[in-house]
């Protein structure tokens, strides 16, 4: 039986939603301009991700590590904070409300294939985390999941399905554990 045969693979049409030369282009301003700004040049980083087509609230905080490869496919709401080596790969739409911080290492990752056919199809979901979400370091969101406001997902989780608001969640997959109280 065969499973998967990539020389039937096709990108689907404009499933960048630009051209060739202005997702090489972003690429390169990413790996140079961005990844090589000092630490504190915060607004130079919103600057070139809004020059792409991101849409980017105030006073956002985003680390000269962080790998982001569609930014006209991101919003990301007021005063969030993206820490080193985050991998936004937005193949599909992703939006942060307001007050989200990634921690370090965190991935939020739109893509994925069709497993179930032979073509090996492309597809992507967008994730949506909303106000005053936490994610600490290492955690892994995938395809298509909405985390509630103000939840917060243990260091190393792996969140797959949607979690509720105002919760503590951790786990593989990350579930609801208790709920987030503010002293």
């Amino acid at each position: 039986m065969k499973y998967q045969d990539l020389s039937k693979f096709k990108l689907p049409s404009n499933f960048r939603e630009r051209g060739p030369f202005f997702v090489v282009l972003w690429w390169t301003i990413q790996n140079t301009l961005f990844a090589w700004s000092p630490q504190p040049l915060f607004a130079w980083r919103v600057f070139l991700l809004r020059l792409f087509g991101a849409k980017i609230g105030e006073q956002v905080k985003i680390r000269a590590s962080v790998k982001i490869t569609y930014p006209w496919k991101l919003v990301i709401g007021n005063y969030c904070w993206i820490g080193d080596d985050c991998d936004i790969y937005n193949l599909g739409d992703i939006t942060l409300g307001n007050n989200v911080a990634l921690a370090h290492r965190v991935s939020l990752c739109t893509g994925n294939h069709r497993y179930d056919k032979i073509t090996f199809d492309i597809l992507a979901e967008p994730i949506k985390l909303n106000d005053e979400v936490w994610l600490p370091n290492d955690v892994f969101v995938g395809p298509g999941v909405t985390i509630g406001e103000g939840t917060v997902v243990g260091a190393r989780s792996t969140v797959l399905k949607d979690l509720p608001p105002g919760m503590i969640c951790y786990g593989y997959p990350a579930k609801p554990i208790r709920k987030r109280e503010i002293k």
